[in-house]
């Protein structure tokens, strides 16, 4: 069986190891050992953060929600429960926007949210 040589391929993993790690602080940019362990943390990070990235976005919604529920005069808890009940099918991306943008139309919501419920 013929001598197989990997340099080749040993330097191409390492190149390109380097280039995505090319703006990293100190060793973690020039030494390949330490530049491999910062790149697989920033990899777990990047997948991790991914998904609660959606949760924090969700959490800033229902903040807005509230704010601007409480400046209506009702409790986030009661505008969702009265939504519910009211059979409105309006998401908190949605409300969240109508309370940052439209507050007219998110105090109409609050009305009719009063009158059914």
């Amino acid at each position: 069986m013929p001598r197989v040589k990997r340099g080749v391929l040993s330097l191409k993993k390492r190149r390109t190891l380097m280039k995505a790690v090319k703006g990293y602080r100190g060793a973690r940019s020039r030494r390949v050992s330490c530049a491999q362990e910062a790149f697989h943390h920033a990899q777990h990070y990047a997948y991790r953060d991914r998904r609660n990235k959606k949760r924090d976005i969700r959490s800033l919604w229902i903040v807005r929600i509230n704010a601007a529920a409480h400046t209506c005069g009702i409790s986030y808890s009661r505008l969702m429960s009265g939504l519910k009940t009211a059979g409105m099918e309006i998401n908190r991306k949605i409300l969240a926007d109508l309370a940052v943008t439209d507050m007219e139309a998110f105090a109409s919501i609050v009305k009719t949210v009063r009158e059914k419920a």
